[in-house]
């Protein structure tokens, strides 16, 4: 099928592309993560450690598919060249609903963020459901304005939120005491059976290692763009994260630390007073305004690519008169209220534990395709795969594969449960949109004859 082309426009750079990596992923997660990962102690931080490896490995492919095939769509575009359709339009369900799902938990935590200037905001589930659909909703406004809008944004936000946290990581190794690390680990699982369960929340502030591949084609030299924004933008994450929850556990007793819905404004606090724990938490509301704003230009851009190949309804590829795919943003926002409006009266910790550990699922499933896309193209697609790159790229794609397989066991039964619904619910679409494109070449048929 015919693909359609997408009009002119400006397009993002290098410092946008590579933005949009990092405040995808220094979003909402790692702000509010060390209170999650507090029942798991010291664990919590081998657990950073082996997700950040993992990450790179996943970046690392990312880079390399990216620099091989640089046309929007991110996971779906290479699950789809390497296996076809079915697999295609599996990758992109699954990771357009990890998407608008993500945005409900960033939501949720922009929030929790709010409520530590304003406590009467979290109060009530039903005050803190409404200021975070508006949050949605301003920011899905923005970005049917146009992409280069978004960008940004969400450089401004980027810029804002790294201040305090690079502040509070350099400032950690002064306040770390060996007795702030014990017990290792105080969760009622075994060593490895906590580290999974770590790993998989910890995953979270990772995702959107695949960002600047998505719009692709709306990235500025994509070919050498993409590839640096992606392991540059994951590198300076996993620095920023691990120091930064070194930095929670030192300053906030565990005991604290897991009620806390602000953990690293408490930390600031406690190791510098008022001032800073104010300076992180606005740090913080920026943050997770900004990585609102990435996703949300990611919930169109990801539909939009596989209308466009006839895997999702046409409608989603529809553009507005800025060039923007308008209906897939306003289509995901209103799910994203829809997922907000029926959990509302969850508390809001226990709501982004629960969202996270489905998005993350529904995102790893697209990332382990990626994954093996990059094998199978490495084996079939000489042109672009070859020399002395080629055993390297295998062995890359291999660990990444093996990595995403033990993160989505680490999310535990029901989140994979609810989660392979989800995915399977998927394939009446596809059926109803592969009977459409056959009754249509019937008919094209008939008239020709």
């Amino acid at each position: 099928m015919s693909v359609t082309p997408l009009p002119r426009r400006r397009k993002l750079g290098p410092w946008m592309a590579t933005a949009l990596v990092v405040g995808n992923m220094i979003g909402s997660g790692v702000f509010l993560l060390p209170a999650s990962l507090a029942a798991f102690g010291s664990a919590s931080l081998l657990a950073w450690a082996l997700t950040a490896a993992g990450a790179l490995l996943l970046a690392l492919v990312f880079a390399r598919l990216g620099r091989a095939y640089p046309r929007s769509g991110g996971p779906y575009a290479y699950a789809r060249r390497a296996f076809g359709d079915f697999i295609g339009f599996q990758t992109a369900w699954g990771y357009w609903i990890a998407v608008w799902v993500g945005n409900a938990a960033i939501a949720v935590a922009f929030v929790s963020y709010l409520g530590y200037f304003w406590p009467a905001l979290t109060d009530t589930a039903l005050t803190a459901s409404v200021l975070a659909l508006a949050a949605v909703w301003s920011l899905t406004v923005v970005n049917i304005r146009g992409v280069r809008q978004g960008g940004w944004v969400q450089l401004v936000t980027t810029v804002a939120k790294l201040l305090p946290l690079i502040g509070l990581a350099v400032a950690a190794p002064f306040f770390v005491d060996s007795g702030d690390f014990t017990p290792f680990n105080p969760s009622d699982q075994g060593t490895f059976g906590a580290v999974t369960a770590a790993a998989a929340l910890t995953l979270w502030a990772f995702i959107g290692i695949e960002s600047a591949t998505v719009p692709a084609e709306d990235v500025e030299n994509p070919e050498r763009t993409i590839p640096r924004a992606t392991v540059i933008g994951t590198i300076v994450s996993a620095a920023v994260y691990i120091l930064g929850t070194v930095a929670v556990f030192a300053a906030v007793p565990r005991t604290l630390l897991a009620q806390s819905t602000a953990p690293f404004a408490d930390a600031a606090e406690a190791m510098f007073g008022g001032w800073a724990g104010t300076a992180v938490a606005i740090g913080a509301i920026v943050s997770a305004f900004g990585a609102l704003n990435g996703w949300i230009m990611l919930q169109g851009q990801v539909p939009l690519a596989a209308a466009r190949d006839g895997l999702f309804p046409q409608v989603f590829a529809k553009l507005s008169r800025w060039g923007t795919p308008a209906v897939g943003l306003i289509v995901s926002s209103v799910l994203v209220t829809a997922l907000m409006v029926l959990n509302y009266n969850a508390g809001l910790v226990e709501q982004f534990d629960f969202v996270i550990l489905l998005a993350t699922l529904t995102t790893l499933i697209p990332y382990a395709y990626a994954a093996a896309a990059q094998l199978m193209l490495a084996l079939t697609d000489r042109e672009r795969f070859s020399g002395g790159r080629l055993a390297a790229d295998l062995t890359i794609a291999g660990l990444a594969f093996a990595y995403a397989l033990w993160t989505i066991a680490g999310s535990g039964y029901e989140v994979v449960y609810k989660g392979t619904l989800l995915l399977l619910a998927g394939i009446p679409v596809y059926v109803w949109l592969k009977h459409r494109a056959h009754d249509t070449t019937v008919q094209i048929n008939r008239k020709a004859a």
